[in-house]
């Protein structure tokens, strides 16, 4: 933990974590997932496209700041978008499209569909 007993912000999981049902999340949204662990506390979200889900660790290049303001809402316009200064990314790659972080990219959380379930790679 941090001085002030604020928790650790993690930057990965371990594999092997399951998150639910892929049908959690609606195809082309997001959903937003923490995770309690004993080092401290992983922030992350994942996007459906189809059978897949792309996963990223909720902070912004530009700012380190989480991308949504809204519970859920990372998804405008077939983009990953940050809600704080309108930098869109692509939902595959992570790489940054548009606004305050050009020759960036989200930092990519590893993810995979099993027999129906999101599971941490």
């Amino acid at each position: 933990m941090e001085a002030g007993g604020n928790v650790e912000r993690l930057s990965a999981t371990p594999a092997g974590i399951a998150l639910g049902p892929l049908d959690q999340i609606a195809d082309g949204a997001a959903r937003s997932f923490v995770i309690e662990m004993r080092a401290g506390r992983f922030h992350g979200f994942a996007v459906r496209r189809g059978d897949q889900v792309f996963g990223y660790v909720d902070r912004c290049p530009h700012m380190s700041l989480p991308l949504a303001q809204k519970l859920d809402d990372y998804v405008a316009a077939d983009r990953i978008a940050c809600s704080w200064h309108g930098a869109l990314f692509d939902i595959e790659s992570g790489a940054c499209l548009g606004g305050p972080c050009p020759g960036t990219a989200l930092t990519p959380w590893p993810l995979r569909v099993e027999a129906g379930a999101i599971i941490t790679a």
